[in-house]
């Protein structure tokens, strides 16, 4: 008679676990270095072989994280002690790769290889399309993803609207309704502010921003504010492309790719600051855990708190701006030789109703967001046919912002999210504003002065802060408690409100 096997201990277990999760992490890595490559330098020859790529690690990816040796590691440890403190590293490794393990094998691994297949040549046909304004060269593509992303939600759904499952995907526990009457209480308030603004007789002097800014001094000026405020260059670099973003392909690789204009600086400067505050979070997460969940960050909407944060909160104050200034005045003497700091400040905050999400200001920044959340939710609910996006797009901005899109490039085609696949991604945006903006008000309060503190060009006490509440926990908490343990009240709309309201109404004398 055979001997029985003896029971494994929990920590063997454990450390089988984690050891798959870094395997698993290191494929993944691989994945995001070739969408990397594909959104920067990659021919448009390559696609289909790129496409053919990203499907079979995806497949890979989905073969090992649905194996049912993963179901029974997870289901031996959350029987165990390893795990009773739901704060540990263990617990939280557990209960995360439990809930990717759980949303996994719902999906045929057939399904999701079609949605990666699929979403390569969308990006191309996308980015193809939005150069010539052409909705209809993007139209097909479009129906193929939401087909593709309905499947999806649908193997998740349980009863829930469709849209939930893929707003899970990147705010873990949020869903629409909450998101909906949230968004409901704030767009009242910007609405109003922006038309306090709108009236209110101080202006912005025009232009100071359209003048000739050199792409190649931008770049240089970008990189020296990046290193400054932490971005570090051992661990990262920055390339361009046609929408800003951040991969991250493992510790000591975090790439940002931007874009530039010679007659718009802020373009250029501020998707930098956007993007260095996710490289920041990145660069922050606690290598000695990567691999796992406790070394992933908390959700899309915390990610894009880092983001907001940097660009607006910090990149648009006259703090930042009194320590920089001197160097663009440098940089770009000939174009900046006549501009006074203040008249600089005034311009980098002018509010105006625009066609461009990723340009908008402050103010009307979040009415955009709520015209794609109402979008692509419908979209996804069958409620909006694809093909009909064009007309309810200009619709929307007629009703939210005031003006129509004189094209589809400055209309539905400007964000490459859609042709990504990324359907529940838009609310994170304006989710990350109103949790900076509750952040950097305890920072605030528990770091000093910050003002005096940017002035003299001094920022690490705000990363060594953000580091400490936000970045090292990684997944241990959901977005919403991770705010409140960071500043001791629940996710709020109305330091977001007063923020701005302060800022805006020294500004334009309200």
């Amino acid at each position: 008679m055979a001997a029985m096997q003896k029971p494994r201990k929990p920590e063997e277990m454990y450390t089988e676990l984690v050891r798959w999760a870094r395997d698993q992490t290191l494929l993944a890595s691989c994945s995001e270095l070739l969408s990397w490559d594909e959104e920067t330098y990659m021919p448009r020859g390559g696609v289909a072989h790129r496409g053919n790529q990203l499907a079979l690690i995806a497949g890979l990816l989905h073969e090992r994280i649905t194996s049912p040796r993963i179901g029974d590691l997870l289901a031996g440890l959350e029987a165990s002690d390893l795990v009773r403190d739901p704060a540990s590293p263990e617990a939280v490794n557990v209960r995360q790769i439990r809930r990717l393990y759980d949303r996994k094998t719902k999906v045929p691994r057939d399904l999701l290889q079609e949605i990666v297949r699929t979403t390569a040549f969308a990006q191309q046909e996308w980015g193809a399309a939005y150069h010539d304004a052409d909705f209809a060269r993007f139209r097909p593509w479009l129906e193929k993803l939401v087909t593709l992303r309905r499947k999806e939600a649908q193997c998740h759904a349980a009863g829930r609207p469709l849209y939930d499952a893929l707003l899970d995907i990147y705010e873990a526990g949020a869903c629409s309704a909450d998101v909906t009457a949230l968004f409901g209480a704030l767009r009242p308030e910007v609405a109003s502010l922006a038309n306090e603004i709108s009236a209110a007789r101080r202006k912005p002097k025009a232009g100071i921003f359209r003048r000739d800014f050199p792409v190649d001094r931008q770049r240089v000026f970008g990189e020296a504010v990046a290193t400054e405020v932490g971005f570090d260059f051992k661990r990262g670099r920055i390339d361009t492309t046609i929408h800003p973003f951040v991969a991250s392909i493992g510790p000591g690789d975090c790439r940002i790719a931007t874009r530039y204009a010679a007659d718009n600086f802020g373009m250029g400067f501020f998707a930098i600051l956007h993007e260095v505050g996710h490289a920041l979070y990145e660069q922050g997460l606690d290598p000695e855990q990567y691999g796992t969940p406790m070394g992933e960050p908390a959700s899309l909407g915390v990610h894009e708190s880092q983001s907001r944060l940097w660009e607006n909160t910090v990149g648009r104050s006259l703090a930042f701006w009194r320590h920089f200034f001197p160097l663009a005045r440098e940089v770009f003497h000939e174009t900046l030789h006549d501009v006074s700091l203040e008249d600089f400040h005034f311009a980098a905050n002018a509010v105006a109703p625009g066609h461009n999400r990723s340009q908008a200001d402050e103010v009307t920044y979040n009415l955009h967001v709520l015209v794609r959340f109402e979008l692509e939710s419908a979209m996804i609910a069958g409620d909006l046919a694809p093909a009909d996006l064009p007309g309810a797009w200009n619709e929307a901005c007629a009703r939210c912002l005031g003006i129509v899109p004189p094209d589809d490039r400055e209309g539905c085609l400007q964000d490459g999210h859609w042709g990504s696949g990324m359907f529940g991604y838009f609310p994170t945006y304006t989710l990350g504003n109103i949790y900076a903006a509750q952040l950097f008000a305890k920072a605030s309060e528990e770091v000093g002065d910050l003002d005096g503190a940017f002035t003299r060009g001094e920022f690490a006490g705000l990363v060594e802060w953000l580091r400490d509440k936000v970045h090292r926990h990684g997944q241990r908490y959901r977005a919403g408690e991770l705010i409140e343990r960071a500043t001791g009240a629940p996710p709020s709309h109305r330091p977001l409100i007063e923020q701005l309201r302060r800022k805006y109404g020294e500004l334009y004398g309200l």
